[in-house]
């Protein structure tokens, strides 16, 4: 049996053949730039990876969770890009660099530029260092 996907790249072809039934060779040429382009995009999508979050509607959604979502992976990404920098990365995203640190803290996003507390010492090691 023939699935449907096979039936339409069946008729697909035939109609390319029939639009350019005297230029078979031109034909061929078109078919490959084109499963040349359909394998680009299908390894871009693929090293996209887990980024793509889709959203199964028919199950139900929850629009401020879709929202904070969205805008995290957004401001995650401006902040990727330009390398932590706040004011860039409000710039990149057409909004104020206030909003985006507002943003920022309420939604406990890493900026990446929080120093790591440094451990305490102990009486042993202030006297050993001195």
């Amino acid at each position: 049996m023939i699935s449907e996907a096979e039936l339409t790249k069946e008729n697909h072809l035939e109609n390319l053949k029939a639009a350019n039934a005297g230029n078979e060779t031109e034909l061929g040429d078109k078919i490959d730039v084109l499963r040349d382009v359909a394998l680009s995009l299908w390894k871009e999508v693929q090293s996209l990876g887990s980024s793509v979050n889709v959203t199964n509607i028919e199950r139900g959604i929850k629009l401020y969770d879709e929202v904070r979502r969205f805008e995290v992976d957004l401001i995650e990404r401006a902040l990727d890009q330009t390398g932590g920098n706040q004011t860039r990365a409000a710039r990149l995203l057409d909004i104020n660099l206030t909003t985006l640190n507002s943003k920022i803290k309420r939604y406990n996003i890493c900026t990446g530029d929080e120093e790591e507390e440094a451990p305490a010492l102990d009486a042993e090691e202030v006297g050993a260092s001195a």
